[in-house]
């Protein structure tokens, strides 16, 4: 078998443990445990307290003491023992608890499979460059698979999802053995501790226009917690209406919001496009702009024929509102720092993304579902409304604070390598 299949494989089950979960685990926390929303949003917050420390402290182990690929499986091992208490658990204090462990230890092996990828492919003398994509995409198609097979499994409001997604990290666990030895990384062991966490980078929030993104970039990450904690129980709730309990919104609603997904990919396709004409400060606009018609789409979407339109319309937007800040906002930071800092500066744009910026909408979100809530039902057009508001707002100001002068240079370096 070929390094890439293998690195394929690795990326398959490493997206496919969080496809099987992530986005239908509110449905069950709220509809069969009977959880609040601020108890799921609590739940949720986990991915993001763990994403403030611990890619950077598992990479300084996996740097001086554990080669990346043994760490990887240890990490995926100790996530299956997580993921399989974590289906046995009716108590939502328990349950953070639990999920924020999983957090812990699924969250750095983000970076560290991206890591094996980047060294196993540069030592078989492959472009990176090329090469990667084509293997990262599986991680993608993977994701969709598994919200495609817990919803048409019926599965989204069963602790089924979450034996699953625990057999899925054993296997990957035990796959673990079959990649390649490598190191995490190629950071120089005499560094200081600041420069391994990537504490340098805040050193970026002297300069106005970096702590304005940086900011948003936290703001937005919110927006896209939202998002993934209230999805999925919204499609749910439509089951409350008689008309629409047989809806195939209703039957399967992680595969209607598995076109958010496939939309991404589009989208990514489109970014280079969408940069040489309008600039990365537009793009990023866009990006909230397009938050804004996925809450409102939501607000006014249900099961009818013409509202079911709107609800794939916000599916569509999705990609754009995902893909047009996370990745040109990625590039915006790799184009503006120092060279010396950049690694630490992509980690800090991480952590205002995955880690505050998650935290932050799950818990505020939470507050708010259940503000809106009456007598257990949800007023769920007044929910994403208020979610609408917030990401509109953002674009205003975003418009007036930032000021960005350098697209033409941008454009310039995107066409040179498009």
């Amino acid at each position: 078998m070929t390094v890439k299949s293998r690195l394929k494989i690795m990326m398959f089950l490493q997206f496919f443990i969080w496809g099987c979960w992530l986005v239908t685990l509110g449905s069950y926390m709220i509809n069969h445990l009977h959880f609040t929303g601020m108890q799921v949003g609590l739940v949720y917050s986990s991915t993001g307290l763990a994403s403030l420390l611990m890619p950077s402290l598992v990479g300084i182990i996996a740097d001086r003491w554990i080669k990346a690929n043994r760490l990887y499986g240890i990490c995926h091992f100790l996530g299956a023992i997580a993921l399989f208490t974590a289906a046995r658990i009716s108590d939502p204090d328990l349950m953070f608890w639990v999920m924020l462990f999983n957090s812990m230890v699924y969250m750095p092996t983000i970076a560290l499979s991206n890591t094996i990828s980047y060294s196993s492919l540069e030592k078989e003398g492959l472009d990176v460059t090329k090469n990667f994509p084509s293997v990262r995409v599986f991680g993608t198609i993977s994701f969709i698979l598994a919200m495609w097979t817990i919803s048409l499994g019926k599965l989204e409001l069963s602790n089924i999802q979450l034996y699953i997604a625990a057999g899925a990290s054993i296997l990957l666990a035990l796959y673990s053995f079959m990649l390649p030895d490598c190191p995490t990384s190629n950071v120089k062991k005499d560094k200081s501790l600041v420069s391994l966490l990537g504490l340098d980078a805040f050193v970026l929030f002297k300069q106005k226009r970096m702590a304005i993104f940086f900011v948003f970039a936290m703001l937005l990450g919110a927006a896209l917690q939202i998002n993934i904690t209230f999805g999925d129980p919204f499609l749910h709730d439509f089951a409350l209406n008689p008309n629409y309990k047989d809806s195939l919104v209703v039957k399967y609603p992680a595969i209607l919001l598995s076109m958010g997904q496939i939309s991404e990919v589009f989208f990514i396709l489109a970014i280079p496009f969408f940069l040489r004409k309008l600039g990365i400060k537009k793009v990023m606009l866009l990006s909230m702009v397009a938050w804004t018609l996925r809450f409102v789409f939501f607000a006014y979407g249900n099961p009818s024929s013409g509202g079911f339109f709107l609800l794939l319309l916000s599916m569509i937007v999705y990609g754009a509102a995902f893909d047009f800040f996370n990745i040109s906002g990625s590039m915006f930071v790799e184009k503006e720092v120092d060279h010396r800092i950049r690694a630490s500066a992509q980690g800090l744009f991480m952590t205002m993304v995955n880690g505050i910026g998650t935290y932050l909408g799950a818990v505020i979100s939470g507050k708010i579902v259940d503000y809106l809530t009456v007598d257990g039902v949800k007023d769920w057009q007044n929910i994403w409304l208020v979610f609408a508001a917030y990401t509109i707002i953002l674009a205003v100001i975003f418009v007036v604070s930032f000021r960005y002068k350098n697209d033409r240079d941008t454009m310039k370096n995107v066409k040179a390598a498009a």
